[in-house]
């Protein structure tokens, strides 16, 4: 794809964008400048249906002038604005430029608001109501695309109201989570657990430490798979360890279900979460916010 940045194609493109709009241009003169001889019929096109023949008539003049307008406006468009390859239009707009301008609007405006609140500790920020109504108003739009406009989560996006929390709860831990965000890796454990029925008794085990119904003499076959492959991560109790992102599987939340198809799916094949880092496009004022929101709805920052 590096063939397609040279300087050469931008030309090519403008040479094709203005040659197109002339061959228009000239395509239209030649259908508009059509003449009938005094009492001549126009002829037709040959196309007939139902005794209804298409006349080769020439084009309404109000259509025609209108045709003719859109390129003007076609060729005044590509002389102030991008369009023509690599030239940035005359009045060098962008959207980029743009969307710039608006942010410094934005940051004039509600600068002094955000400010106020930056100075103030996350936890009494996620008590105050008017900071509240801003941090969900910063979460519709950064965060429910994949936490839902509740904050409920869905299937591998976590419930951010249930106060379970895989990285921790803290203020530091949810702002971490934020700015950086996170990589969550369950490898695949199949081949190293062994047969299929060594799967199935690890999963009754797994079953059995978040009080789901389960097969008792499976559960104590796999309690020994799992000593072996799962207990670095999740702990002989099966709490987890917040350090890695290792879920407590004592709680009964599931992050990608907790039928045994889905969990035997989770043991076989591993699951890669990822959650995007915010660093790039959020300031430290709506970090802020938001982390209190989160706090907030979580429960942990209400007074």
């Amino acid at each position: 794809m590096s063939d397609f940045v040279h300087d050469g194609w931008s030309l090519y493109i403008a040479i094709i964008t203005v040659v197109s709009l002339l061959a228009c241009a000239v395509f239209l003169k030649m259908l508009s400048t059509q003449k009938l001889a005094k009492g001549e019929q126009p002829g037709t096109t040959g196309h007939a249906w139902d005794e209804l023949e298409e006349y080769n008539n020439p084009l309404p003049r109000w259509w025609m002038w209108l045709f003719y307008i859109t390129i003007v406006f076609s060729f005044v468009y590509l002389i102030l604005y991008p369009g023509l390859g690599s030239w940035g239009g005359y009045l060098g707009w962008s959207s980029t430029g743009q969307y710039r301008d608006e942010q410094k609007q934005a940051a004039a405006t509600f600068g002094p608001i955000v400010d106020r609140f930056l100075k103030q500790d996350v936890i009494a920020v996620a008590a105050d109501a008017e900071a509240r109504e801003i941090g969900q108003r910063l979460f519709l739009n950064y965060c429910a695309q994949c936490h839902g406009s509740d904050a409920g989560g869905s299937r591998g996006y976590p419930n951010l109201r249930d106060g379970d929390w895989l990285y921790g709860g803290t203020p530091e831990a949810i702002r971490a989570t934020i700015v950086d965000g996170r990589n969550g890796v369950m490898p695949p454990l199949g081949a190293a657990l062994g047969s299929s029925e060594d799967v199935r008794d690890t999963v009754h085990y797994v079953l059995s430490l978040a009080g789901r119904t389960h097969d008792g003499l499976r559960a104590q076959r796999g309690k020994v798979k799992y000593a072996t492959a799962c207990v670095a991560c999740h702990g002989a109790d099966g709490k987890g360890n917040q350090q890695l992102g290792a879920p407590n599987l004592t709680d009964d939340i599931w992050l990608h279900g907790g039928t045994e198809a889905a969990i035997t799916e989770t043991i076989v094949k591993g699951r890669m979460n990822q959650m995007p880092a915010h660093k790039d496009f959020l300031d430290e004022g709506k970090i802020h916010l938001l982390t209190a929101y989160v706090l907030g709805i979580s429960g942990q920052g209400r007074k």
